[in-house]
């Protein structure tokens, strides 16, 4: 295996360990879910890769709903150990990820195929999830101990990059980290994935459609713009309906 580690990969070391290293600080787990979906490991993993945008990066949307959702199952309902959880649900994400690789052509026809079934599982994923208010949790271990476990991590998906194709632009590099800090509130966490997948999958679009005319850098600036509108206006409607629901429990109180 050629191991050919450029500009892009070490600037995606150094987002990913700053990202992670600020969600790990982080009390309030909501603030760790938004930190969560900010798509810069993805953007420069994109850019790592040098690879145009296909199928592959959308369906790894969702084989990353089932790694935190895993996370969550083994920890919380089979009582297994948090690393051990990480660790199984991680690799699992790898082996979904080689395996659909070596069958999925890549098509016009996959892609818009898979970004419409995304689209459809996120809303439903998010309906079907309530929100619940979980306790926050702040790192207790110094940034010395916490910094050379990231950059491992990350270092090793630079190296299998070519063999993940699409699915390492969406690989758990910070969400490894999420699920460790974030382990008395992985449902938080876990609701949050369906939001990254109605937001990113409209920005993986954009970049399809535009990345041949003008090419994939400026393909990936445009679709943060469209990310950043969805993402914004998504956090407006949610805290509206949260505002309505709690005024709506608040008067049934009263008429009782």
């Amino acid at each position: 295996m050629n191991i050919n580690i450029g500009f892009w990969d070490m600037l995606l070391v150094l987002a990913v360990s700053v990202q992670a290293t600020v969600l790990a600080y982080l009390y309030h787990p909501k603030w760790k879910a938004l930190i969560l979906s900010l798509p810069i490991p993805s953007t420069l993993a994109v850019l790592s890769l040098g690879s145009p945008i296909n199928a592959t990066n959308v369906l790894a949307l969702v084989v990353l709903f089932i790694y935190t959702h895993g996370v969550r199952l083994l920890h919380q309902k089979l009582c297994l150990p948090i690393i051990p959880a990480i660790v199984l649900s991680a690799l699992g994400y790898c082996l979904i990820g080689f395996a659909i690789v070596k069958i999925l052509p890549d098509t016009d026809v996959t892609f818009w195929i898979a970004s419409a079934g995304v689209l459809c599982l996120a809303v439903l994923f998010y309906i079907i999830l309530p929100h619940r208010e979980e306790p926050g949790h702040r790192s207790p271990l110094p940034i010395w101990i916490k910094l050379p476990i990231i950059v491992v991590v990350v270092l090793f998906l630079v190296i299998v990059k070519n063999i993940l194709q699409g699915f390492m632009t969406l690989f758990p590099m910070v969400g490894v980290v999420a699920s460790y800090e974030a382990r008395h509130s992985l449902w938080t966490i876990g609701r949050q994935i369906p939001v990254i997948m109605l937001t990113m999958t409209p920005m993986l679009i954009v970049c399809r459609l535009t990345q041949q005319s003008i090419g994939l850098g400026f393909s990936l600036t445009l679709a943060w713009v469209v990310f950043l509108i969805i993402l914004i206006s998504f956090t407006h409607f949610t805290k509206k309906t949260q505002m309505v629901r709690s005024e709506s429990l608040i008067l049934d109180k009263d008429v009782e």
